[in-house]
């Protein structure tokens, strides 16, 4: 089926692709190459790549088929017994300075430990290798090859790190899904170091649950919101135990916003200016987020939406075929990515497209969809431009004093 062309992309010359068969692309993925230099696109599943859903093997993939040709490798890191892509091969998993008790022993707990073991290897895998981190839900759409070379990789270029913010905080931050540095990055060299001290307080953690009362993190604000939870049971929590709970599961985006808005004059850090000056961030709704903010976040809306066939020749479409259009044009053409929700999220809002389309495997590719025409986009074809950083304000330090003080 021929697929549609949104204004604000091209096709991508066929020798910038790896237009191999899944097959052989899933061979390289499960065999990694030794890391060579600094364009590396890290993953972690606890289970290795084999073991991943279909449609994230698809996502991962898709990155494989785009950057492998300008020079990226694309791992997948896990923690299998006997695995090429075991994290031992990368890093000590036994130096207490990179990782605590509870990752080298594997006695993390509670029901979002695996995301939680993926934080605790992104910054030392960033900070030892350098390149991007991803999360396998993470779906690249833009031209992240250019925008890296522009400005990482470029010394001439101030920013040294690539992420997204939401816009109009009154507060740093960076969404942890997506982070791209050089080695031995100093933003995140002083967050990997507080977010091992909260896991090491009192003895040892072996879970998240609580660390957003750490007097570490104090004059951090908490993350939420207004949103609220009604379980299964009916049991309601409200909108400020919410956000308790949200500020644990994404406890590294908590560390992030502390040490962006630190000033430790001792250490020779000072945050903000640090965000000023060397943080290249992308707006987090329009860059990452599109779909549900087209969709008031409404999982079983974009999902039913983006399975609907586009009409044939002659039909006239219908008002949802056309929300269906507009939901893909304005992601391919406007979006830089789109990470597709899944963990704490389900509490909320019961389902989302990510979970929907792991729970009906290949509805994201049925041939004739909105969803296999978004899936070949972000496969096949780039944008035109890279998107502009947001335009961060100077914001009075969160804190200042020392980093674990």
């Amino acid at each position: 089926m021929k697929h549609l062309l949104p204004t604000g992309m091209h096709v991508i010359p066929s020798g910038l692709l790896d237009l191999r068969p899944d097959v052989d692309i899933d061979f390289d993925l499960l065999h990694p190459q030794p890391v060579k230099g600094v364009k590396n696109m890290w993953f972690f599943w606890h289970s290795g790549y084999a073991n991943m859903h279909p449609y994230t093997q698809r996502t991962v993939r898709a990155w494989h088929r785009r950057f492998a040709r300008q020079g990226w490798t694309v791992r997948i890191i896990d923690r299998q017994p006997g695995s090429k892509s075991n994290i031992a091969e990368f890093l000590d998993v036994t130096d207490p300075a990179l990782f605590p008790r509870a990752f080298i022993d594997e006695t993390l707990t509670g029901p979002y430990a695996l995301q939680h073991t993926s934080d605790l290897v992104r910054w030392p895998l960033l900070l030892r290798y350098g390149g991007v981190y991803a999360d396998v839900g993470m779906m690249q759409i833009g031209d992240l090859d250019t925008l890296w070379t522009e400005t990482i990789a470029n010394p001439n270029s101030p920013y040294e790190v690539l992420s997204y913010t939401p816009s109009g905080e009154d507060h740093y931050s960076l969404c942890n899904y997506f982070l791209a540095a050089l080695p031995n990055n100093p933003l995140f060299t002083r967050c990997h170091r507080l977010l091992c001290a909260l896991w090491g307080a009192d003895g040892g953690k072996t879970t998240t649950d609580g660390m957003h009362a750490s007097p570490l993190l104090q004059g951090v604000p908490l993350m939420g919101g207004e949103f609220t939870i009604t379980e299964d049971d009916g049991t309601f929590i409200g909108p400020a135990e919410v956000s308790r709970l949200l500020t644990d599961y994404i406890i590294q985006g908590q560390v992030a916003t502390a040490v962006m808005g630190l000033v430790d004059t001792e250490d020779n850090w000072d945050g903000p200016a640090y965000c000023m000056e060397h943080f290249y961030a992308i707006e987090f709704m329009e860059g990452s987020q599109l779909i549900n903010e087209l969709t008031a976040w409404n999982g079983q809306e974009a999902f039913d939406l983006l399975s609907l066939p586009l009409p044939k020749d002659g039909e006239e479409e219908s008002e949802k075929q056309k929300k269906g259009r507009e939901i893909v044009e304005a992601c391919l053409s406007r979006s830089f990515g789109f990470k597709l929700a899944h963990g704490l999220i389900l509490r909320v809002n019961k389902v989302t497209l990510g979970s929907l389309w792991r729970d009906n495997p290949d509805s994201d590719v049925i041939p004739g969809t909105y969803a296999s025409w978004l899936r070949h986009g972000i496969a096949y074809w780039n944008q035109n431009n890279v998107p502009g950083p947001v335009a961060l304000s100077l914001i009075p330090p969160t804190k200042v004093g020392r980093l674990l003080a």
